[in-house]
């Protein structure tokens, strides 16, 4: 019974924010929203010599710099004072580790509970192997400078009106190709895709923006050189940077584990394709502003969970694996869904269609989040078999565990069913 409750007072919040947004959204900004916000950027770029992550054939260190690298942290603060805080690091993953020492000095030196701290990385494969035992050194630099920037987020905090929009750039193209011989890593442009970028803009309270958060979902490996390099996903956020002085852009990779950027393997298509999708940003922002029914101001309350299911193996000797599932509600006008390890892009596309287009709220999935390494297919993927299905054995029911817990946590998040919090 209270679930029904909790449900139905859901749907009513879902409908009454809607309704406002509707009556509200005429371009103009809002009196007050309840929002802070605050920004912060360090470089993490070597400074000494390092093994590359991504591509298992280098062997040689990095020789030397192409574009800085970069963690961003950007803290958001709702009226009732919950904090969020979201990290975005141009490194191949979040690992284990590194997620587990920044989640514990964050709660521990800035109040933030592990719910509440999103961990992405844009998967740039000209990043350092900073897992290595030989990389300690930068380990210990790299946790303890995530740490710091939360710190400094947290301190920048400041009166914000936050909005989410969206538009779309084109250069993902799956690479699982049907053959005689099974599904082979190529160029398939039949394949499904996730073209979408979402933004999330961050502004003042005079409207002068802050910061802005995008997305897309697609393997960042254009280049695989031995330089440090963001790829396009760099690119982009140095471009938009550079067009927008002042302006802190983030990057969240999405489900793109199936996906990777053509055409490839030249440095100046990881330029195009950075310009594309910061131009696609661009668009997103701009029809927010001429077509204001594009963009949703986004009201509070923020709710913030996290937990693990447990995702089994054919082998019955092998231990469930503890998959981590993370969502963010910005009321009811956005739905943040941060999923674990390399995930394919049909997890993006259902959880939109089940969550969003069926409710009536935007969804956004992202992929590389909290954990790392290894391919989380889906069920159709799996059954295919190929380079993202054969990496462990999942047992095919993982799909539906991980979509099964992603409801749960979008209903436990539901501003209606947390009244009391």
């Amino acid at each position: 019974m209270k679930t029904m409750q909790a449900i139905r007072r859901c749907f009513w919040v879902t409908i009454w924010g809607l309704a406002t947004l509707a009556l509200a959204d005429d371009g103009q900004p809002s009196a007050s929203t309840g929002w802070q916000a605050g920004v912060a950027t360090a470089k993490i770029t070597p400074d000494e010599p390092m093994y590359m992550a991504g591509y298992a054939a280098r062997k040689e260190q990095a020789e030397g710099t192409e574009q800085d690298l970069f963690a961003k942290a950007l803290a958001i603060e709702d009226d009732r004072g919950h904090r969020a805080v979201l990290l975005t690091m141009d490194l191949i993953g979040v690992s284990d580790a590194l997620r587990s020492v920044v989640a514990d000095r964050v709660r521990t030196q800035h109040g933030i509970e592990p719910a509440s701290l999103l961990m992405n990385a844009s998967h740039t494969h000209c990043g350092p192997a900073y897992t290595r035992d030989d990389a300690r050194e930068y380990f210990d630099w790299l946790s303890s400078t995530l740490v710091d920037i939360v710190g400094q987020a947290i301190a920048d905090l400041q009166p914000a009106r936050l909005s989410y929009s969206h538009a779309r750039c084109g250069f993902a193209m799956n690479r699982r190709t049907p053959t005689e011989r099974g599904y082979r890593n190529h160029p398939n442009p039949e394949g499904p895709v996730d073209h979408s970028v979402p933004v999330l803009s961050v502004s003042d309270a005079d409207g002068q923006r802050r910061a802005v958060v995008f997305g897309y979902a697609c393997h960042t490996t254009t280049m695989g050189f031995l330089r440090w390099l963001g790829d396009y996903a760099g690119y982009a956020q140095e471009y938009f940077e550079q067009d927008h002085p002042g302006v802190t852009a983030m990057f969240v990779a999405g489900c793109g584990a199936d996906q990777n950027p053509y055409p490839r393997r030249e440095l100046k298509y990881a330029q195009y394709h950075g310009r594309a999708l910061a131009t696609a940003v661009e668009a997103a922002l701009e029809i927010g502003q001429t077509t204001p029914r594009h963009q949703h101001p986004l009201q509070g309350p923020l709710h913030a969970v996290m937990e693990t299911v447990d995702l089994s193996f054919t082998d019955p000797d092998r231990p469930d694996h503890a998959y981590p599932v993370q969502v963010w509600r910005f009321g009811d006008g956005l739905t943040l869904v941060a999923l674990g390890n390399e995930v394919v892009v049909d997890y993006s596309l259902r959880l939109k269609e089940e969550l969003g287009h069926a409710r009536g709220t935007a969804v956004w999935v992202a992929g590389y989040s909290n954990a790392y390494p290894g391919y989380i297919p889906s069920r159709r993927v799996l059954l295919e078999g190929g380079y993202e299905a054969d990496s462990r054995p999942w047992d095919p029911d993982l799909e539906e565990r991980i979509v099964a817990k992603v409801h749960e946590l979008f209903q436990r998040a539901c501003p209606a069913a947390n009244l009391h919090d």
